[in-house]
């Protein structure tokens, strides 16, 4: 990622067509370690390419990318008298947590021992 950002950041500043050489400068002005490798293996791919094509096809390729994040998802009911069920199991559900209260004397010192 580093050495994208500084392609990146390169192209932004004006330069249409970074070499290694400008990439590298701008990782080492910050202190950054890189490969020099990954930086031949980057130019390698972008040459001749303009980038804002390949910003657009990398986000129509984020786009397919599930972010759901685990979320369980509730159907919604079928049909009419049963609208209130599923809110109800939620809401039970939010009440069985219980939190329990910790206090100093249990964990063997207190905030000004």
């Amino acid at each position: 990622m580093k050495v994208v950002a500084a392609y990146l950041l390169a192209v932004l500043g004006g330069n249409a067509s970074p070499s290694a050489d400008d990439i590298s400068n701008i990782l080492r002005s910050v202190g950054a370690e890189f490969d020099q490798e990954r930086v031949q293996l980057l130019l390698s791919q972008v040459t001749g390419k303009d980038i804002t094509e390949l910003i657009a096809a990398g986000r129509e390729k984020l786009a397919s990318v599930p972010a759901g994040g685990g979320a369980v998802a509730v159907s919604a009911p079928s049909g009419g008298g049963g609208g209130a069920a599923p809110a109800a199991a939620v809401e039970s559900k939010k009440e069985e947590k219980v939190e329990e209260e910790v206090s100093d004397d249990d964990m063997g010192f207190g905030l000004f021992d």
